[in-house]
């Protein structure tokens, strides 16, 4: 599990196929490595990888095709700057919100444009997702904890303040730039529930049925 609070902006610095899938080796800037073990979780743009080798500024992880095919992983090269952060423990400031590392769907930025000091992004969602997306409730952008200002359709409104654009990459994030997405996990795990008996039969989707069923319709 992570906070969605950056701690490093590293970059991949070599990506290698092996045997049918892929690995990452990354180096970490200022993230750091000192406490982490093999097998630990690192974030890399919100993808939550396993450290399969380490070094003193890098380290490598494996990725599968699942996740190649479901992330911009698939759009990086030797050099893509990626936002990085270890996995929480007991004692971590929990500054952000509870995010998984567990990629939902590829957005896309459509606007860009200054606000004061701050920039404001509007960002296109894939349309499965948009009922995930609430005014003022949280989501992941390339790993980065952020609330959604306002929803419109599939589309929605983050603020970026000054901090965030220097320490992420969103500093170089422009219309048509692509972004991983992770909604809240609570979104996700409340459709699940709402289906009560019924989600162990094939998903349907929401309905007005299921919705009546399950007390929030009259």
């Amino acid at each position: 599990m992570f906070t969605g609070i950056i701690q490093s902006v590293g970059k991949i610095s070599a990506i290698a196929r092996k045997s049918g899938d892929f690995r990452l080796t990354i180096a970490t800037g200022k993230l750091p490595l000192s406490g982490v073990q093999l097998g630990d979780s690192i974030a890399v743009n919100g993808v939550c990888l396993t450290a399969v080798e380490l070094g003193a500024q890098h380290f490598c992880a494996d990725v599968s095709n699942e996740t190649w095919g479901r992330t911009t992983l698939s759009q990086a090269g030797a050099g893509t700057p990626v936002n990085l952060e270890l996995a929480l423990t007991p004692s971590t400031r929990m500054g952000g919100h509870i995010v998984s590392g567990h990629v939902d769907g590829i957005g896309k930025v459509v606007a860009r444009k200054p606000d004061a000091r701050s920039v404001r992004f509007t960002v296109q969602a894939p349309d499965h997702l948009a009922k995930y997306i609430a005014e003022k409730g949280s989501i992941c952008i390339n790993g980065i904890s952020l609330t959604v200002n306002e929803v419109n359709g599939a589309c929605f409104g983050v603020n970026i303040v000054p901090h965030t654009l220097q320490e992420t990459t969103l500093n170089d994030a422009v219309a048509g730039s692509l972004l991983n997405l992770e909604v809240d996990i609570l979104a996700r795990y409340m459709e699940r529930l709402m289906r009560g008996e019924a989600a162990a039969q094939p998903c349907t989707g929401i309905t007005e049925d299921l919705l009546k069923n399950s007390g929030f319709w009259r």
